[in-house]
Formats: structure tokens, C-alpha cells, sequence
């Protein structure tokens, strides 16, 4: 459906560049009508983000360190004053952990970098959720969606600390689903499988990771980031109005394997 966001705000947290998956689900709900505030984090890819979203007409381009709660507050009071007090659609597509600790053993992940990774890839959905409650309540209602990854489920070689804070920021959507769902908010995750991003070049073995998922899944075939913004667009719909809670694989069917 051509206009299935006409009328619906929504705020993106996690574009790096064209090739971020927070892009291809922005493009879906810009293409679907939506109007789309977007945040970036640093000097370094400001100029990515603005241009492409104002490519879409975007109202509202600001920065956000998901670490600061004054900063988020900031955000989400600045995405009210943009549209009218009310918000429909949260795309939370943010995770870091150190480079060195997606390498070697995870065994060896010191305590400070550990918190860091939980920090910015799980707490900062609670975070960000807790400031859009009352701008969806005030809108009658929204969608929330957040990147996960099978890693939380299951151990991947050199995901290390990232897995524990994807299992964390699993868990966190039961919950926040739980907790939101009387106000009309759904909480929902879309767990891809590897997709050439910015972020994936990080992970050591990334390569073996997309041949291993390819050789495996049931229809053979890699993902990439449109796969995913279809599937999350199809979430934030209200064509998905009674799913709540769940987590969503766009990986070929690599999730279902035993081996």
C-alpha cells in the first residue's frame, strides 16, 4: 500500500549512511507518506544524514548521544515541537560495542566496555521508549521497532559482547510491550541476517558469517537492507496492528536450522 503511513510521524535513530538499514526502513515509510525526524551521532556523518534526510523533506534533523539522558530528552522534546506534540512510528536501529571486543574471546571483555555495549544497544531502546510513551499516547497509539540479531540467541564467534546485549535488548521488547501495550504502543524487533553495513565491517569474520548463513538457509540466498525495510515497514503498519512483542527474522530462514 502506496500511502499505508500518510499522516504518520515517526522519529530514526541509527542512519550512518545509504547503506544503514535505518535507511532502508526510512525510505519505506517516507515512501508510504510518512513524515521523519532523524538524529545523528557526531560531525563525522552529519552531512551523510542531512542529505538524505532532507531528500525526503525530513522537518527535523538533530543530533543524539543515547548515553546522555539530558540529550535524549532534548531529542524527543525537540521531535514534539516538530509534530504538534505526537508521535506514531519509533525506528531504533542503534548498537556500538569497542572493535576489540568483537574479536578474541569474549571472556575477556573488561567490565567498562561490557556496560558500554548494554548501554547503547539495549538500555537506550528502554530509554527512547519511555520518552515516545507520551507522544504516542497522545497520537492514540504508535509502533516501536528496534535491530536484533540471532546472536542473542545463540552464540556467534566473535560477536561476543554484542550477543549479550542483543539477548538483553530481546528480552527488553517483551517487556516494553508489555508495559505499553495498554496505551495502544507496540514494541517489536526485526532480527536480519548479515546485511553489508558500516557496522558489520567491524565484526571480525563477517565474510565467513555471510557464507555460512547463504550455504545454509533454506533459500539460499543473501539479505540485504531492502529485505529488512520491507519487513520493518510491514511492523510499524498498522496492517501488523495485533503483533506485539516479537521478534521478526529476515534471514533467509538461517534462525530455523539445527545445523
Amino acid at each position: 500500500m502506496s500511502d499505508r503511513f500518510a499522516g504518520k510521524t515517526g522519529l530514526v535513530l541509527g542512519v550512518a549512511n545509504r547503506r544503514s538499514i535505518a535507511w532502508a526502513i526510512a525510505q519505506r515509510l517516507a515512501e508510504g507518506g510518512a513524515t521523519l525526524a532523524f538524529t545523528y551521532q557526531g560531525e563525522r556523518i552529519e552531512k551523510n544524514v542531512r542529505e538524505l534526510a532532507e531528500g525526503v523533506s525530513s522537518p527535523l534533523i538533530t543530533e543524539c548521544d543515547v548515553r546522555s539522558d539530558e540529550n535524549l530528552e532534548r531529542v524527543f522534546g525537540e521531535v514534539g515541537e516538530a509534530f504538534g506534540g505526537k508521535l506514531d512510528l519509533l525506528v531504533h536501529s542503534v548498537a556500538f560495542a569497542d572493535a576489540r571486543d568483537l574479536e578474541g574471546r569474549f571472556t575477556d571483555t573488561p567490565r567498562e566496555r561490557f556496560w558500554l555495549a548494554l548501554d547503547v544497544s539495549a538500555y537506550s531502546l528502554v530509554a527512547c521508549s519511555r520518552l515516545a510513551e507520551p507522544l504516542m499516547e497522545a497520537a492514540g497509539g504508535g509502533s516501536i521497532m528496534t535491530m536484533t540479531y540471532l546472536g542473542g540467541e545463540r552464540a556467534v564467534p566473535h560477536y561476543n559482547v554484542m550477543g549479550v546485549a542483543k539477548a538483553t535488548l530481546d528480552s527488553s521488547v517483551r517487556y516494553l510491550a508489555w508495559d505499553l501495550g495498554q496505551k495502544n504502543i507496540r514494541v517489536n524487533a526485526v532480527s536480519a541476517g548479515p546485511v553489508r553495513t558500516l557496522a558489520a565491517r567491524s565484526i571480525a569474520g563477517f565474510p565467513t558469517m555471510e557464507a555460512i548463513v547463504e550455504e545454509r538457509a533454506p533459500l539460499h540466498r543473501p539479505i540485504d537492507a531492502d529485505d529488512v525495510g520491507e519487513a520493518a515497514a510491514f511492523l510499524l503498519s498498522d496492517e501488523a496492528k495485533n503483533i506485539t512483542g516479537t521478534t521478526f527474522y529476515v534471514d533467509s530462514g538461517y534462525h530455523a536450522m539445527g545445523m
